[in-house]
């Protein structure tokens, strides 16, 4: 059996080496090409996670299930000359997230074969969330810790299973580690209209989490499995939210660090790191959290590096209005088409709002970017600069580009251009991680 190579964070960390590694949870075309982009130049390992609400075995809101996220990496990989072998694959919330409409018995018999699907596709990194409660649950009973882990443990008999399978047709194949618990916001995001202080998952929660998880996989006869937990999901006391964000404060979250000391085979997870500043995100991962989740805030920066160029195009076609994209436009006509995707995010005033749907570092834009009259746009929007951006608008709105561009170090495309923009972002991640040290 071929040890993941996500063990070797936990042996470092141990060593008192602050090495962790940054999870892209996207499934945005241009965000993970930026992030392919940023590892290969670095030569650094990359962690990419799909989350339930996007791929599952019915296709999520992506349209992919496992295996096609799979082969999309792949393709992708390919294209940014980067070798799969550089590339981890990850699944995010995977368990009831979706099917918490149902009743516990269909409940998770979906979970399990959302869980057999990634496995049997390839992913090495399964978070198993099954801290949502399903429709047969006590809407006014919390949800014990007990209940929580022993659907947790199903669901990894579930993914052990599959990989011995999976090893009869792929001998190679790494087996799979686990992350446990889900003390974070929702995927997607907070949904609050208030400011709420967030609070750090108190030292005792995270070690009956644990004692419960492992008292589960033990029940079940997966002693072997908990050799392959090497997380645990917790509040470090930060989130990604409409306005920005709420910082690592590590005064407030020392006692909680302190607490993993007392695991040698464990580091925390750490959700909703996005838009933390590099020396937070370094901050994080010195006290103990060794795997930093980010999402909206690469698909904010593809964002950023479309709209600059959206802005550039009106500067240049301002006397030809009929072969503009309008991108912003068309982005914002098929979200008020449809604003499921934001609705319960975006607060405020109508002008508020509008302004959010464009610039919100909640970004829930991203929801809409697959939609065709989106992508067609979009198209028309590269083709338009496919001769490169004028200088004097690169310089005026995409200026470090620019420099980059007239030093011969990066190319005046579009599409190298935006990936520039998440590679920048990626590249915060980087330096908070010393990433480029783990060996694969």
């Amino acid at each position: 059996m071929k040890e993941n190579p996500l063990k070797k964070i936990i042996a470092l960390q141990k060593s008192g080496q602050a090495v962790g590694i940054y999870s892209a949870c996207t499934a945005n075309e241009l965000a993970l090409r930026g992030c392919m982009a940023q590892a290969a130049d670095a030569e650094s390992i990359l962690l990419i996670e799909a989350t339930a609400n996007q791929v599952d075995q019915y296709g999520g809101y992506t349209g992919m299930k496992p295996k096609d996220f799979v082969a999309f990496v792949k393709k992708l990989a390919a294209e940014e000359h980067i070798s799969m072998k550089q590339i981890i694959l990850g699944g995010d919330h995977l368990g009831p997230l979706t099917f918490a409409h149902y009743d516990e018995e269909k409940a998770m018999e979906e979970s399990k074969e959302l869980i057999r699907q990634y496995v049997a596709a390839g992913f090495t990194k399964i978070h198993i969330d099954t801290s949502m409660k399903v429709a047969s649950d006590d809407p006014n009973t919390r949800l014990s810790d007990e209940i929580i882990a022993a659907r947790g443990a199903l669901l990894a008999e579930v993914a052990e299973e599959t990989y011995q399978q999976l090893l009869k047709t792929e001998p190679d194949a790494i087996h799979p580690v686990y992350i446990v618990g889900s003390e974070v916001p929702i995927p997607g995001g907070s949904q609050s209209a208030a400011a709420q202080e967030m609070q750090v998952t108190e030292v005792s929660d995270f070690q009956k989490t644990v004692a419960a998880f492992q008292s589960a996989f033990e029940a079940r006869g997966l002693q072997n499995a908990w050799e392959q937990v090497i997380g645990v999901v917790v509040q470090p006391g930060v989130e990604e939210k409409d306005a920005g964000c709420t910082e690592y404060d590590r005064r407030k979250a020392s006692r909680l660090m302190a607490a993993i000391d007392a695991y040698p085979g464990l580091v925390f997870e750490g959700h909703s790191t996005d838009y933390q500043t590099k020396i937070k995100l370094r901050e994080m991962v010195e006290d103990g959290v060794g795997i930093l989740k980010v999402g909206p805030g690469l698909t904010y920066a593809a964002r950023e590096g479309i709209f600059a160029l959206a802005y550039a195009e009106k500067e240049m076609l301002k006397n030809e209005p009929e072969k503009q994209s309008h991108f912003m436009e068309v982005l914002d006509a098929a979200m008020t088409a449809d604003p499921k995707y934001y609705e319960k995010h975006y607060h405020g005033t109508e002008a508020e709002i509008a302004m959010k749907r464009m610039f919100s570092f909640s970004d829930r834009s991203r929801y809409y970017m697959p939609q065709p009259n989106v992508q067609k746009a979009l198209a028309v929007l590269m083709d338009n600069f496919k001769d490169g951006v004028p200088l004097g608008l690169l310089s005026q709105f995409m200026p470090m580009a620019y420099t980059k561009v007239r030093e011969g170090k990066l190319s005046n495309d579009p599409v190298s251009l935006i990936k520039d923009r998440v590679a920048y972002t990626a590249g915060e991640y980087m330096y908070a991680t010393h990433q480029e040290t783990i060996q694969f």
